[in-house]
């Protein structure tokens, strides 16, 4: 039998109790509050949340789960002296809200404003930044054991670390090898103190969750319990074995009867919960127990929420509105911007579904992105071929390359951001072994409002180093289009195709692709005297330079798309070096990739020998902040006017 999750007051009958967050700036102003008092301010932030996301966007349903949480620990522990990390920072809207950035809510995501993450220079209540999943307890172990290696040299540090980390956060193997250490991390012949938040939001409270599992719980969570427990446990060491045994199991026995948890303790951890993450009732004695126990060594307290909690559009939505648009509070509705074009994700998702269609040996892979990368779509029409493998993209590689090995034709969709987290096994499981595995790479480039933490900048770089690669990125639909059926087609070793978030350019999308030479460009127009080499979707902004160009310097400049970085096509280069006085090449990515790879075979053709005027136009050497796209291409100098500048002082 399964209890529902009890209910907040709703958005509109809140009204009456505002007040309370308005004097509310930091985390110390809260901490007289009683618990009734934390419960209305718990509704307030919710309001607060829904509000300013409802006139900026952003992750909205993961913060809503995690109002009354965000609250107690403020609440209970001393931030920002106490530390909390909280995993990805999806939910972390109602923690910056609550840590002096109430008021700078409505810059969430924007030129200047706030990050949509957690990051260590926005706030000292940010003690870790974080966008990509699973982090959390591995920074906190850290962190505690930098507090108790002080502790050893004199100092009389008491802080508490705690990580919260979602249980989607909780399927990469990143997450387990940090338990794993968490547990048995001694310093001293003692153990760590870290307290690690399960929040669970993926299952309904069970039937322990209820009035007698919150009094147990309360009790298990109370320093004489868990003192006696410590007691129990040095008693049945010294047992005879089939004793200590039986001691165990009834122990253990026990526990299961409160909600299990026996992973965890087998891990090395003090197993609490489940705990109903929506009842102040329940949530603040356990947490001001684990706050004031002497409990040595690594405690996992797990919190049951839900998503989009307390806000009807959200709980109603698919998606429990994870990430949204501007939209109305009332209804929930997003607003509708006008589509010119298909996204590129989408592009790439029905190029893959057509190739499946005539191939039964494509299949799909993602690593929990199926909506972000268009494979829903996919799985919609191959529901046996397509692969959501968890927030797990070491896994996603190999688990491709060993489908590769009896023949199937692996398409692993991941944005280029989180590819890096599978480097090594991309090196070793699939480039050394020579795998026909082929690499979607979405968010190629920059990605506005989420930042630089999801800039998609140097897949290029570290993929253009690989022997067996081939690269390729796309400066339009159909030349993705083009590239989904030149991957499917290809077998003789690992090949990516990149392409950028957001629109394309509306060009037409041909119902028969065709398949590319490998290594081979194509050029745009012919002209004299200067050429520009363009690799990926900064061909529109070439092409409107080139339009500048021709008004302004009278005749009309050579235009190329490269679109390979790796092999590059080198009788392209060589004529267009033979035929131009200078030579541009432009990118979405960082210095050391497209760029780089045509200056190298330059210089090892002797083509730079000449007084060729060469020059590449990449990425700035820094990790920029959010913004919208146009805004940080200009600030990344790749827009027409910088293309046409940079040409114009060539002349």
């Amino acid at each position: 039998m399964k209890q529902t999750i009890e209910k907040p007051a709703t958005i509109q009958n809140q009204s009456s109790k505002k007040g309370l967050l308005d004097g509310v700036l930091f985390p110390s102003d809260i901490r007289h509050f009683n618990d009734d008092e934390l419960k209305q301010l718990a509704g307030e932030v919710r309001d607060h949340m829904v509000e300013a996301v409802s006139k900026t966007g952003g992750h909205l349903g993961a913060g809503l789960g995690v109002v009354e949480l965000t609250v107690a620990l403020h609440a209970i522990f001393d931030t920002p002296n106490d530390r909390i990390i909280w995993d990805v920072g999806h939910q972390a809207y109602p923690h910056k809200i609550l840590t002096g950035r109430k008021d700078k809510m409505h810059t969430l995501r924007k030129k200047d404003g706030l990050s949509g993450f957690t990051k260590r220079s926005e706030s000292e209540y940010d003690p870790f930044g974080a966008a990509h999943s699973s982090t959390s307890i591995s920074a906190g172990l850290g962190m505690a054991a930098a507090r108790d290696l002080a502790n050893l040299n004199g100092a009389e540090d008491d802080k508490d670390v705690i990580a919260v980390i979602g249980d989607g956060a909780m399927s990469a193997g990143m997450a387990y090898e940090a338990l794993n250490n968490a547990g048995a991390h001694t310093i001293k012949g003692k153990k760590s103190r870290l307290i690690v938040i399960l929040n669970d939001n993926e299952m309904s409270i069970a039937s322990p969750v209820g009035a007698m599992s919150r009094h147990l719980t309360n009790i298990v969570s109370s320093n004489p319990y868990i003192s006696a427990r410590e007691v129990g446990k040095r008693i049945t060491d010294v047992l005879p074995t089939p004793l200590r045994k039986a001691a165990k199991r009834i122990e253990e026995n026990a526990r299961a009867a409160l909600g299990g948890g026996s992973l965890f303790e087998e891990m090395g951890f003090y197993y609490i919960g489940p705990v109903d993450g929506h009842n102040l009732d329940h949530l603040l004695p356990i947490l001001r127990n684990v706050k004031h126990s002497d409990q040595e060594g690594p405690i996992l307290i797990h919190v049951v929420t839900q998503k989009g909690y307390g806000y009807a559009p959200a709980e109603n939505s698919k998606d429990k509105m994870h990430g949204v648009k501007k939209f109305d509070v009332v209804t929930g509705t997003q607003v509708k911007t006008k589509i010119n074009a298909p996204s590129y994700t989408n592009v790439f998702a029905q190029g893959l579904i057509n190739a499946a269609k005539a191939d039964d040996k494509i299949v799909a892979i993602t690593a929990a992105m199926p909506s972000g990368t268009g494979l829903d779509k996919f799985q919609y029409e191959f529901p046996e071929r397509t692969f959501d493998v968890g927030i797990a993209e070491q896994h996603a590689v190999t688990f491709a390359a060993g489908m590769a090995t009896e023949g199937y034709k692996p398409f692993v969709a991941i944005y280029s951001t989180f590819l890096q987290r599978a480097y090594d096994q991309i090196v070793h499981d699939v480039a050394i072994q020579n795998l026909p595995v082929r690499f979607g790479i979405d968010r190629a480039g920059l990605v506005g409002a989420d930042g630089q933490t999801h800039a998609g900048a140097f897949d290029v770089a570290y993929l253009g180093c690989l022997p067996n690669f081939v690269i390729m990125a796309a400066s339009d639909e159909t030349e993705l289009t083009n590239m989904v059926a030149t991957a499917a087609a290809y077998n003789d070793g690992p090949i990516a195709l990149r392409y950028p978030r957001g629109e394309g350019t509306g060009v037409d999308i041909p119902d028969t692709p065709e398949i590319i030479e490998i290594g081979k460009g194509r050029m745009i127009q012919s002209g004299s005297k200067l050429a520009i080499l363009s690799f990926g979707a900064r061909l529109e902004e070439c092409k409107k330079a080139a339009n500048m160009l021709e008004d302004k310097l009278g005749f009309t400049i050579t235009l190329a798309d490269a679109r390979f970085s790796k092999p590059l096509d080198k009788d392209l280069i060589r004529d267009l070096v033979k035929k131009h006085d200078a030579l541009i090449t432009i990118e979405e990515g960082s210095s050391g990739g497209f760029g780089a790879s045509v200056l190298e075979f330059l210089s090892a053709d002797g083509l730079l020998d000449k007084g060729l005027k060469v020059r590449t136009m990449t990425l700035p050497d820094l990790f920029q902040d959010q913004a919208a796209p146009d805004e940080q291409y200009d600030e990344a100098g790749l827009n027409a006017k910088h293309i046409a500048t940079l040409a114009s002082s060539l002349m």
